[in-house]
């Protein structure tokens, strides 16, 4: 079911929700349909990559006699066209018209827009193939907004970019925060208490320094008991357990654990080299 809050590939959005989207997109993915630019026209795309041959026409400054359309009835392009749909094995339409619309067109192949820039012109062809190369490969400096965007008024420019200056700046915020929500998201999945050594391990240090500085903290006594006012605010606890002494009989063994609050507590010091309370 077509989710209502996005408008549909190569369309104006039409309402607040969609604005709001399209926006994201173009400041989060870098727009997904960028386009090439072949002498200062965007060969537009439609969603499964084909090129729009009538921007090509119109990047050549030909006339109306190098129109898609004739080169199309030509006996030498229905070959082509044969040939690729039979042994591409790309699983869709090598060349597909769109009628009406906001970017309208014929769309075709990359092989076949290639070679129809070779029917309008040899120069023409070594400089639409080339700036196909360089686009698949990234050197190509495409056009950051799709072709609809500098048909809009001023006013709704300015309420896009307005948009996309809050929505930079809450991906500024989001990253600051980032590290926070990552290690949160790693106590979450532990115990609700740990040992020192597994402690260790989530705060990215050795055990033997975790429990050294837990000691600086006075968190710990130097026998590395919890003191009783770190386990009643809820950063340590105590597992007692008893055994067999050789010589004493039977004794207690007391192993300390830190909460999940206490190894959020734990990951600020560590980070802020704090070695105080």
């Amino acid at each position: 079911m077509k989710n209502p809050s996005v408008a549909a590939p190569g369309q104006i959005p039409t309402n607040r929700k969609e604005w709001r989207y399209t926006v994201m997109n173009l400041a989060h993915s870098g727009y997904n349909h960028q386009a090439p630019v072949v002498a200062g026209e965007e060969i537009t795309s439609d969603e499964e990559g084909r090129f729009n041959l009538n921007a090509l026409h119109k990047a050549s400054g030909e006339g109306s006699t190098k129109r898609p359309s004739i080169w199309l009835a030509t006996k030498s392009a229905q070959e082509l066209i044969l040939e690729l749909s039979q042994n591409s094995g790309l699983g869709q339409n090598v060349i597909k018209s769109v009628k009406g619309g906001i970017n309208p067109g014929t769309f075709a192949h990359e092989l076949i827009a290639v070679s129809y820039a070779g029917w309008i012109s040899p120069a023409f062809q070594l400089q639409v193939n080339q700036t196909f190369i360089d686009y698949r490969t990234g050197k190509l400096q495409v056009s950051a907004m799709p072709s609809w965007y500098s048909r809009l008024s001023p006013e709704t420019r300015m309420v896009i970019e307005d948009m996309d200056r809050q929505l930079a700046e809450k991906e500024r915020q989001l990253q600051l925060v980032q590290p926070k929500v990552d290690f949160a998201e790693q106590v979450s999945i532990a115990p609700d208490a740990i040992t020192v050594g597994e402690a260790a391990k989530l705060c990215g240090t050795g055990r033997t320094r975790l429990f050294a500085f837990l000691r600086q903290l006075k968190w710990l006594t130097r026998h590395n008991e919890p003191y009783q006012a770190i386990i009643e605010s809820g950063y340590m606890d105590v597992k007692i357990s008893q055994f067999e002494h050789p010589t004493q009989g039977l004794k207690n063994s007391i192993t300390p654990l830190v909460t999940g609050k206490g190894l959020l507590k734990l990951q600020t010091k560590l980070k802020e080299g704090r070695l105080n309370g």
